[in-house]
């Protein structure tokens, strides 16, 4: 039996809006160190498995730029959606594709845009997550130890301990919820069981086919479709009629949340979603004053705890503290580091006003 790991990445990252657009999606950025998110997510797999089991989903409009990020990963199956559909139909479609080329095949869903410190801890729990599903058929997924109250994150509350193995514990999960505010936040810090969703998902891929079938009926009957048209010139017309057609819903709420057979193991691998440039800044080096600097020259007085990116010039601050500047030239973010979520509501709002050029 064999196990692919899918990484997701499709996406665009409104939240890092101006510097990720169309032409420059999150998972393209090098925010955090040297390679880009999507370069560091296939270098922690990268000699874990075979590079032809390795299975990357993109768009049809990012496949280029996808493809070029990875030079190495030629002989990796490259999934091309013709256009973003959520992850529900992202995810199906990547099991569809698994299960033709071997039905009893293992996944593991990895998100393109995380960063882990730890990847052998990583490795060593998705190998006991491939046992685990191979012998219960379950959905498995990873959670993290929370540190802090985030309300960025959604959150995962385990049940009873179901087995252990290589110092890991497999709970039963009681319930997921989404972003809570912050005093909800913290009642789920304190109390012990809540861990933040790592959006890292371990199950077979016909099992997870199944639990469409029950959960998203419409969903499933369309990837089947698919799946009777793989390898035939039938193929791309019958994709492009799917996503024009299919809902577009998240995999956590069309299925996560209303699966039985679902579980989770916490692990601590220096795992952090980089979802906002709040978080950016919270891992970036760091000047006396607690800024991030990403331009010529910056200078400051009485100014602390800013994340400032604009590589071309010198940025005077006075006066100001806790603020996000991205100047990429042709526009301009400013906002307050607590308004970090937000930013996704200026794409809307381009968008909105059809204001394509900025998109």
């Amino acid at each position: 039996m064999s196990i692919y790991p899918v990484v997701l990445a499709g996406g665009v990252g409104t939240r890092f809006w101006p510097l990720s657009r169309r032409h420059s999606p999150k998972q393209t950025l090098s925010v955090i160190g040297e390679a880009t998110m999507l370069q560091a997510t296939c270098k922690r797999i990268s000699g874990w498995v075979e590079t032809p089991q390795i299975q990357i989903i993109t768009t049809r409009a990012q496949e280029a730029l996808i493809r070029a990020q990875l030079p190495d990963f030629a002989e990796a199956t490259f999934i091309i959606e013709p256009f973003e559909r959520n992850t529900a139909a992202c995810v199906g479609l990547a099991a569809a594709h698994i299960y033709a080329r071997d039905p009893d095949g293992v996944m593991v869903v990895l998100p393109a845009d995380h960063m882990i410190t730890l990847p052998e801890v990583l490795r060593e729990v998705l190998r006991l997550a491939e046992e685990f599903v191979i012998q219960h058929d379950g959905l498995v997924t990873l959670g993290i130890k929370p540190d802090q109250p985030a309300t960025g994150y959604g959150y995962i509350q385990a049940a009873e301990k179901v087995t252990s193995g290589g110092g890991y514990d497999i709970h039963r999960v009681k319930t997921f919820a989404e972003k809570p505010n912050l005093e909800t936040a913290q009642r789920f810090l304190e109390s012990g069981d809540f861990y933040w969703n790592s959006g890292i998902f371990i199950w077979k891929a016909s099992t997870i086919l199944d639990e469409l079938g029950e959960h998203l009926p419409g969903h499933h009957e369309m990837l089947m479709n698919v799946i009777r048209n793989l390898n035939t010139p039938a193929y791309s017309e019958k994709l492009e009629d799917m996503y024009r057609r299919i809902r577009s819903i998240s995999i956590d709420f069309g299925v996560m949340e209303h699966a039985e057979n679902v579980f989770v193991i916490p692990a601590d691998m220096g795992w952090r979603d980089i979802e906002s440039w709040e978080i950016v800044h919270e891992l970036s080096p760091k000047d006396r004053q607690q800024n991030v600097a990403h331009c010529q020259q910056m200078i400051q007085t009485r100014s602390r705890k800013n994340f400032v990116y604009s590589p071309d010039k010198l940025v005077a601050l006075v006066g100001v503290d806790n603020l996000v500047v991205v100047d990429t030239g042709d526009a301009l973010l400013i906002c307050h580091k607590s308004s970090a979520q937000e930013v996704s509501g200026v794409v809307e709002e381009l968008r909105k006003k059809s204001l394509d050029k900025w998109l």
